[in-house]
């Protein structure tokens, strides 16, 4: 358990303690919160693209069931995080996806030009849940870059501004 003075800096985190509240800040990224059906423990993650493709959804799943059990339900919810239909990327995205899962393909729409996608990162995120048994995901959806009065938009901003997005274990 973290006890220092400044805050820990990582893309993933979980907690057991009754009171204990974990919050992801994010802008155009995705963020993940689990919670086993128990109420045992929690987890947040920051997923973009790298960090979907790097496994943190699974890491960030296995840590809570370490914690709350190898049989534990867990729900997760899905944050606001740039949509399907203003996320491009190239590619080496869709290829490292694929390279992972073939059917994340579905994931990924024919873009704007050739060797372009339009990526979903929600579809993504609901791929590599349920690859680890989590098929409880709510949220999903919020277009960061779409909905300029709710949200920051690196992408379409380009300046500073994140948002949190918590979850906690009551006290």
């Amino acid at each position: 358990p973290w006890t220092g003075a400044a805050p820990p800096v990582a893309d993933a985190a979980v907690a057991t303690r009754p009171g204990s509240v974990l919050a992801v800040m994010t802008a155009d990224c995705l963020p993940i919160l689990l919670a086993d059906a128990r109420g045992c423990a929690v987890g947040a993650a920051h997923a973009g693209w790298r960090g979907l493709a790097a496994g943190v959804a699974e890491a960030t799943v296995d840590a809570v069931r370490e914690r709350a059990g190898r049989d534990a339900r867990l729900f997760a919810w899905l944050g606001p995080a740039i949509g399907p239909t203003a996320f491009e990327v190239g590619d080496e995205v869709r290829q490292a996806f694929c390279d992972l899962d073939p059917a994340a393909a579905v994931a990924f729409a024919h873009g704007p030009a050739p060797g372009k996608w339009w990526a979903d990162l929600f579809a993504l995120a609901r791929l590599r849940l349920a690859a680890r048994g989590v098929v409880d995901v709510a949220g999903g959806g919020l277009c960061t870059v779409a909905d300029r009065t709710r949200f920051y938009s690196h992408r379409r901003d380009r300046r500073g501004g994140r948002f949190a997005s918590l979850v906690w274990l009551a006290g």
